[in-house]
């Protein structure tokens, strides 16, 4: 047989497949679909009205389709495994960023943005975060810095309001968990949830301490323009 040209084996080699599958049809089982034994007839038609350099050419076509498809498979079986891989470096600086110590902050304004519609110029430079669209959140942290932020980060917008407090992380200021609410029992009691009723005749004795908390508390507040022309900065509150 390995003296016989290509050709010769080729055509007994479809003799014999021919065989096969007129036994293979005599076997059919009868789970298989008429739509799947017409295609397969048409296939085999097809096949009979071929000659032998017309299967050989269809062989190398097929063997050609194969090496693509082995190829293709191959350069996806690479992406896949750099795509692990970058999961797996992006996992690890979640990892490092959620580290303690936080930066404790407070959300201070939830904000629903869309992207800018005004036309970009020809090679001009696209702001990034002027195109988002979602929400975006300011913060303010306890070193006085209030912060924009495009990215929330870890949480959830929906689950953030304003007045909650969060840790940030203390470089990018990504909201990274939601802190419970402080509580202080003792400041609670000094709170005020009403406007009081009593008025400064009310309490004797103490006139001179009352002459200065008005200067340096309620004149401030109802005449700034008048401190802002003297130059005067006025206290930001008072130790009573």
């Amino acid at each position: 047989l390995t003296d016989m040209p290509r050709i010769t084996l080729l055509s007994a080699a479809w003799q014999v497949h021919l065989r096969d599958k007129k036994n293979n049809r005599r076997s059919r089982p009868a789970a298989m679909s008429l739509e799947d034994a017409m295609i397969e007839d048409e296939v085999e038609r097809e096949i009979r009205g071929m000659s032998v350099s017309d299967l050989a050419t269809r062989t190398r076509l097929i063997e050609n389709d194969i090496k693509i498809m082995k190829t293709e498979s191959e350069r996806l079986d690479h992406e896949k495994e750099m795509m692990i891989e970058r999961i797996k470096e992006n996992q690890a600086k979640i990892k490092m960023n959620k580290q303690l110590p936080y930066l404790v902050a407070s959300i201070v304004e939830c904000l629903d943005v869309a992207p800018d519609e005004e036309e970009e110029e020809e090679g001009g430079h696209t702001d990034l975060d002027a195109q988002r669209k979602g929400k975006c959140a300011v913060v303010k942290t306890t070193t006085r810095q209030t912060v924009f932020l495009p990215v929330i980060g870890l949480v959830d917008a929906q689950e953030l309001k304003p007045g909650d407090l969060v840790g940030v992380n203390k470089d990018s200021y990504l909201v990274l968990e939601k802190l419970p609410a402080e509580y202080d029992s003792r400041v609670k009691a000094m709170e005020v949830d009403e406007r009081p009723t009593e008025k400064y005749t009310d309490v004797g004795g103490l006139e001179t301490q009352i002459q200065e908390l008005v200067e340096a508390i309620v004149l401030p507040m109802q005449y700034p323009e008048r401190f802002d022309a003297l130059g005067i900065k006025p206290p930001k509150g008072v130790l009573m």
